[in-house]
């Protein structure tokens, strides 16, 4: 056994280089989004019997003088924040526990506050997720800057959608689709996640505009991180002499609002990719579980501290996403049953409560075992 430790305890070895780097990620992610519900519900009045990292067995755990239970679980794959009154750790309605409540502890639940103050709560989660994304990028761009190239076109690969498209070395581009660019990956921004729509492209040519339309098409590359990736191009390529790479140095101010501006193009892109995917116009594969994370840990680890803060803030904001679609028990869920309670002016009713959480259980379930599926044996 002795001989297996080493390998095992190596920065190269699974716990070290891959087990620890996932924890660290997971677990500032969801302790950010739990501590946004924590923090909102409390400024709301909310009473909070539980805040926990982690699912199953406590591992370890204090009370703090408010009464709420503090603890790390064995399971981390993710957390929960548990309100006085009529929510279970999955925020899933109980009222059997709200009868039983006492007078003190009514005032406190969070079935008796008012829709905004529980809609705020709940919306906290993945909005506290993406303000960590804002800070990570904000401190990013003050300390390195940003890296930018001219978005001129060096080379057209023969037999591309450019090529075919008449673009030509040496152009320039203005626009894609209407929204005007300033780099070189604000052009590739906007195409990777396009594969096979036409694009309108408005090109410089010898001082005067050209437009064209090309759709691109699927290519494998490498990411950052050494994963293979599929992303959608037109067969453009830039080089140093036409792209003419500068630096961006930023004040606080400036690698702020750059933060806000990269945390929204994110944004952007995930909602593209999932409703790409529901159609069935995406790789299956780009979709991963824990396993893939946490090979994705393991080796932003081994390329320095920096990067794996990048992939926090990239599965931050990604979390903070996929928690505001509209299914229960997710964020998002909540929000659209407050939605209609505030329209109608009275809570959703119990049973059509039950059974649309049914469905969207039944619905994350599959997600999940569909993410799992994908990271051991789907590909």
């Amino acid at each position: 056994m002795s001989e297996y430790l080493p390998a095992f305890l190596s920065t190269d070895g699974i716990l070290i280089g891959t087990i620890v780097p996932f924890l660290f990620v997971l677990t500032i992610v969801v302790f950010v989004h739990e501590m946004g519900h924590y923090l909102v519900g409390r400024w709301c009045g909310i009473g909070v019997n539980a805040f926990s990292i982690g699912f199953g067995p406590e591992l370890i755990g204090f009370n703090d003088r408010r009464g709420t239970r503090w603890k790390l679980c064995a399971i981390p794959l993710g957390g929960y924040v548990k309100f006085v009154g009529d929510m279970n750790v999955t925020s899933k309605p109980e009222g059997g526990e709200a009868d039983n409540l006492s007078p003190s502890e009514r005032k406190v639940a969070f079935h008796t506050q008012p829709v905004w103050k529980r809609a705020a709560t709940v919306v906290a989660g993945p909005l506290f997720n993406f303000l960590l994304t804002i800070a990570v990028f904000t401190v990013m761009f003050s300390a390195y800057g940003r890296y930018v190239m001219e978005p001129t076109v060096a080379e057209v690969r023969p037999g591309s959608p450019a090529a075919i498209a008449g673009i030509m070395p040496g152009d320039r581009f203005v626009s894609v689709d209407g929204s005007s660019v300033e780099t070189f990956a604000d052009v590739q921004r906007m195409v990777s996640g396009r594969g096979g729509d036409p694009i309108t492209f408005v090109m410089m040519r010898d001082g005067k505009e050209v437009t064209v339309t090309a759709a691109p098409e699927l290519a494998e590359q490498k990411d950052a991180l050494g994963n293979a990736v599929k992303v959608a191009v037109i067969g453009v390529v830039n080089n140093e002499a036409m792209g003419q790479p500068r630096l961006i140095n930023y004040s606080v101010g400036g690698a702020f609002v750059q933060a806000v501006t990269e945390t929204g193009h994110i944004i952007e892109r995930t909602g593209q990719f999932l409703k790409r995917f529901v159609v069935g116009r995406e790789d299956k594969c780009q979709l991963g579980g824990p396993v893939k994370i946490a090979d994705m840990a393991g080796k932003a680890a081994k390329l320095g501290f920096e990067w794996l803060v990048q992939l926090v803030a990239l599965l931050s904001v990604g979390i903070g996403f996929l928690n505001l679609l509209p299914i229960p028990p997710l964020d998002g869920g909540h929000l659209a049953f407050y939605g209609v309670e505030a329209v109608i002016g009275r809570p959703v009713s119990e049973r059509a409560m039950e059974v649309v959480y049914r469905v969207g259980m039944i619905l994350v379930l599959a997600f999940m075992g569909f993410v799992f599926w994908n990271d051991l044996f789907g590909c």
